[in-house]
């Protein structure tokens, strides 16, 4: 800080007093006196040009900003289209299996498999619904599996948050707003699974919504993300989701066909076609019958579907398996939803600054004034549900806002309504989907998507009306500190909770109900105790026996990750002894750690504020501006210097 400028002005007035015992009044005139002057000196530094500039460079940071959002949706829609290539058809595989469906917890787990596969849980709902409709499934069994489906569309924004792991802080912060709604989905689960399974609430209050109204058919839902993405998406791939419906619904031909559309545009005509039958009693009624050559022959309408258009996107000419296009696209959307996230988080910390971050952060997480604060989480709520049903799709809604939650613009406490706003309005997209189902399968499709939203809405009474039931949001901010100080463990939450544990609990379903409950209670009982020990650790120690007050007793790597994270750095050695640049990255990598381990050490910092958007940084950029503005303008009167004074003091106490 350069020394303050020698001058000589007129001898401040009595009621001023000296720095540090001046009066709370003063100090507001001379806060107010510093900003206005940081207003002044802004516009003294700038000149029309360069006015014109920063206005300019506002307005093309603007547009940048939006061509990065729109390819960012893009990208996600083509990540979901890779997932489908690449498992698509072992989802209809994996629905095939009535017996296991027929098993809640199977079922459970089935749903979240196929959406992490699909990534889509419309995907999913829809070929539940398909079952249903065709019979091959009960409503009863469908539930568990669209409960599994609202936990499976919550991978994406999990995903989204791992690509920000290159800064500690923002990963902290993006990857708890991500998992909140991982844990909100669980919990409900853990709660509502088995009150689904003894009583069958969701079912029978959803089967009274149905028998109450006289509900008739109406229009599809508005696509209206589909119109702004499908410019693009359309000429990289195009998909024929009905081959994974008719797996599912047992269909064999559709097991020889590929997921990728080959032509666009065709056309269905009835023709009247002579066939063969074993006898007169096999003829097509009210259709000619006759024998001819020791055969029997009749008439009967058969559709025919006749090809028009071709399709124009890059892989209709390509000879390739659709697991191999499957996993170009994969990666490719995955490179392109990397660097997408990293450009739009740089763009928007440059744009959020200062004074324009910390109106916006208090527009975004400000309550209500006294009494009303507690409305603020039910307008977050509409907002959340109004926005999902524009996009039509609560991964893109929850995907688009982790970025924000990361640099710290929108707080973790304000993302978790948000968030189950999210989850109303991908079922309410899913409900008018419903309503444009024909007639006879109508009632069967509105009730499994009132199950889906009542299930939500449950989990919503559950987990957030009153303030200490937010449990979610403590477990979000535990993990993402730990997933902070240890950041591979966010690839492992992703692995364990999204495919090895249900994987796990599927293969115990296949095997009988025999081992699932004799392999799943002892862990469940286990977990419990483990869960109940740790909280009295913490809350009441004392009344633990001594060996039980800590976890010493075990060998460290049972209770500590220290000794893993040791092992995945020794794993990590070929990055560092091979190349040269990724060992200097990975040397100031653990420079970072170090730091970041001696600031965490403060009880007192509040990890999940982001410091940049603070205002603290503007007193010392304003003061360099005001002692610039000063020295140049030789200003001499008496009331600038004396506020100047008052609002220099605390910079020369430090």
């Amino acid at each position: 800080m350069p020394p303050l400028p020698e001058t000589h002005p007129a001898t401040p007035p009595a009621e001023l007093g000296t720095c540090p015992t001046h009066t709370a009044r003063h100090a507001a005139r001379a806060e107010l006196l510093r900003v206005t002057l940081f207003v002044c000196v802004c516009s003294a530094d700038l000149d029309t040009k360069g006015k014109v500039l920063r206005v300019l460079k506002s307005i093309v940071k603007f547009i940048l900003l939006l061509g990065l959002l729109y390819v960012f949706v893009c990208s996600l829609d083509i990540l979901s289209s890779a997932f489908q290539l690449v498992g698509g058809k072992a989802a209809g595989d994996i629905f095939q299996d009535n017996a296991v469906l027929s098993n809640p917890v199977a079922g459970l787990v089935i749903g979240v498999l196929v959406t992490v596969l699909v990534q889509s849980s419309s995907t999913s709902s829809s070929i539940v619904v398909s079952m249903v409709s065709s019979g091959l499934l009960e409503v009863k069994s469908a539930v568990p599996i669209i409960m599994g489906a609202n936990i499976g569309t919550s991978v994406t924004n999990t995903i989204v948050a791992v690509m920000q792991a290159g800064d500690r802080n923002e990963f902290r912060r993006a990857f708890a707003g991500a998992t909140v709604h991982d844990f909100f989905n669980w919990l409900s689960v853990l709660v509502l699974l088995p009150l689904e399974v003894a009583s069958g609430f969701l079912y029978r209050l959803t089967k009274l919504v149905i028998d109450s109204f006289n509900i008739q058919t109406g229009a599809d839902a508005p696509d209206l993300l589909k119109v702004i993405t499908e410019p693009l998406t359309k000429n990289i791939i195009e998909l024929d989701t009905s081959v994974i419906r008719d797996i599912a619904t047992g269909d064999p031909a559709a097991r020889n066909k590929s997921l990728i559309k080959t032509w666009c545009k065709t056309q269905k005509v009835m023709n009247l076609v002579n066939i063969t039958v074993p006898g007169f009693a096999n003829c097509t009624p009210d259709a000619l019958c006759w024998e001819e050559d020791g055969q029997i022959w009749t008439q009967e309408n058969q559709t025919e579907t006749i090809n028009l258009n071709k399709c124009t996107h890059m892989f209709v000419y390509a000879n390739l398996p659709d697991l191999a296009v499957g996993l170009i696209l994969l990666a490719l959307s995955l490179l392109a939803l990397c660097t997408c996230l990293i450009l739009i988080v740089k763009l928007l910390n440059s744009m959020l600054k200062g004074q324009v971050a910390v109106v916006i952060k208090k527009v975004l997480n400000t309550d209500f004034p006294f009494p009303f604060a507690w409305v603020t989480g039910y307008l977050a709520m509409l907002v959340g549900a109004g926005m999902t049903f524009i996009v039509q799709s609560s991964s893109v809604f929850t995907s688009a806002i982790t970025p924000l939650v990361g640099i710290g613009v929108i707080s973790l406490e304000r993302a978790y309504p948000l968030t189950l706003g999210s989850n109303i309005g991908t079922t309410t997209t899913a409900l008018l989907a419903a309503l444009a189902s024909p007639g006879e399968t109508l009632a069967n499709s509105l009730q499994i998507s009132l199950c889906h939203f009542f299930f939500n809405i449950s989990g919503i009474l559950l987990w957030y009306p009153i303030p200490f039931t937010r449990i979610p949001i403590r477990l979000a901010k535990a993990l993402g500190n730990r997933t902070a100080k240890y950041r591979w463990f966010a690839a492992l939450y992703l692995i364990l909770c999204f495919l090895l544990f249900p994987l796990s609990v599927l293969g115990l379903s296949i095997a009988g109900w025999q081992v699932l409950v004799g392999v799943g209670v002892p862990m469940l009982v286990f977990a419990i105790f483990v869960i109940i020990v740790n909280i009295m650790q913490k809350r009441c120690p004392h009344f633990l026996p001594s060996f039980l007050r800590s976890w010493d007793f075990l060998p460290k790597p049972l209770h500590s990750f220290k000794p893993w994270d040791k092992v995945v750095t020794a794993g990590m050695t070929f990055c560092r002894t091979r190349c040269c640049c990724c060992c200097c990255c990975c040397k100031e990598k653990e420079k970072d750690e170090e730091k970041d381990e001696m600031k965490t050490k403060d009880k007192s910092l509040e990890m999940y504020d982001n410091p940049a958007l603070t205002i603290e940084d503007e007193a010392k950029v304003t003061a360099m501006h005001l002692y610039r503005f000063l020295n140049v303008c030789k200003l001499n009167f008496s009331f600038f210097f004396s506020g100047c004074n008052v609002a220099f003091c605390k910079f020369h106490e430090d």
